[in-house]
């Protein structure tokens, strides 16, 4: 194996990627399986550029070529699907899928897109960019926390019923834990939105990426997985802790916001509740925070001003309305048509679509982007040994794969069938 990591895409081809981004309507589900593939691979190159320092060559793409509104209405149209497609087209009885791949494909697509707008949002030029479709974005993200924070803790205990469970079960358990992950996603962008505007309307939400497992231990998400946290690492911030506080941060102390906010009482005593987590610990690890400590504490024994009667021109998301008012009442007829002419493909097409996604995800290149070691699929231990059929999943012992077997069956048959991307050691 060479030394060099895998290179970033070369300006040719992230321009005709960028160029080839285009909306899709909720019926066409076909395009979202052949637009995933360009997403993904600006997905890896965004991250292998950002990781190197060099990611203005995209940036200014999606810029030039105004694709930050594209991918926010992709993004709110599969949310739509999500919601009110996929529960009805699991309830059909003719769903009786060859390969659960193509619609795994389609549930990852808001994943993937919301994961770009994540590494790129860190810039002005991309926020500016998405024009009056950043009002569609914020109120997507609100949507995400607003799941994420009434989200109840859920142990490990569920893990053991995935071998049992059949296609339309499978899906709608990777659905969900996909939800988790695309709500922290939110989170990340919403905070780099609000490094950019200062006029947001501030809504106070709480949230800490932390479960407790049946045993009692404390245990965080990061980097995609959750870690049992010892006694003597649990009161540091994590990434997505500082994700919160940042937001808040930005929100709380910017003289335009307070301008234009109204503080009643209800509003006042639910700010107040932060003063409870801003401990010495807390501020030594993020000293900024000790400038919202003393807003806090100037609010605590004073009335603020009400905000001034100016005439006040709302602008309100449309995208989420626009879907939902063009497709109601057709959302049995659309999973119909979806079952029988995207998600019931012939054994050529799904080995079609096995040979391009083997050539997408390259080996190398998902080493290169993973934050740690791999990880055993069934029981989450660092994994040496992989798959040598596919070479996609890992495990730590010869127990765990063949236990993993009967579900990872069919994704390796098809994956196995597709040429290798990189030779085979």
């Amino acid at each position: 194996m060479a030394a060099a990591g895998p290179a970033p895409l070369l300006p040719a081809e992230a321009e005709a990627l960028v160029r080839a981004l285009q909306s899709t309507e909720l019926r066409d589900t076909g395009g979202w399986l052949r637009q995933h593939e360009c997403v993904e691979k600006l997905n890896m190159h965004a991250i292998l550029s950002a990781s190197a320092g060099q990611e203005q060559l995209l940036t200014e793409l999606l810029v030039t070529y105004a694709k930050i509104p594209v991918l926010i209405g992709e993004l709110i149209s599969v949310e739509i699907w999500k919601h009110k497609i996929f529960p009805v087209l699991c309830r059909l009885e003719d769903f009786k899928p060859r390969s659960t791949f193509p619609i795994y494909v389609v549930l990852h697509h808001e994943a993937s897109i919301i994961n770009l707008l994540e590494t790129v949002f860190f810039h002005k030029e991309i926020c500016e960019s998405a024009e009056d479709s950043i009002l569609d974005l914020i109120d997507y993200c609100h949507r995400k926390l607003t799941l994420l924070a009434a989200r109840s803790p859920q142990g490990d205990e569920d893990e053991q019923q995935w071998a049992v469970l059949v296609p339309p079960q499978e899906l709608q358990k990777q659905a969900e834990m996909m939800e988790f992950e695309i709500s922290l996603k939110a989170l990340s962008v919403l905070r780099f939105i609000t490094d950019q505007l200062s006029a947001l309307r501030q809504h106070c939400l709480s949230l800490e990426s932390r479960s407790c497992c049946p045993s009692g231990k404390l245990k965080k998400f990061e980097n995609g997985v959750w870690h049992v946290v010892p006694p003597e690492d649990q009161v540091k911030m994590t990434k997505l802790d500082g994700q919160v506080w940042l937001a808040l941060l930005n929100l709380l102390l910017s003289p335009e916001c307070q301008r234009k906010y109204h503080f009643d009482g209800f509003n006042k005593s639910q700010l107040l509740k932060l003063r409870a987590f801003l401990t010495d610990i807390l501020m030594d690890q993020l000293p900024n925070l000790v400038e919202m400590q003393r807003f806090l504490s100037h609010l605590a024994v004073t009335e603020p001003a009400p905000p001034k009667k100016d005439l006040i021109l709302e602008q309100v998301p449309i995208i989420w309305d626009h879907i939902l008012k063009k497709n109601t009442g057709k959302w049995e007829a659309i999973a119909k048509h979806q079952v029988k002419c995207v998600f019931s493909p012939t054994e050529e097409e799904l080995k079609l679509q096995a040979r391009r996604w083997a050539q997408t995800y390259s080996l190398d290149m998902m080493e290169a982007l993973a934050p740690d070691k791999p990880r055993c699929r069934v029981c989450g231990a660092e994994a040496a040994k992989r798959c040598s059929r596919c070479r996609n999943e890992w495990y730590c012992t010869r127990a765990c794969q063949v236990q993993h077997w009967q579900k990872h069956k069919a994704a390796c048959n098809l994956m196995a069938g597709a040429p290798r991307s990189v030779d085979d050691p």
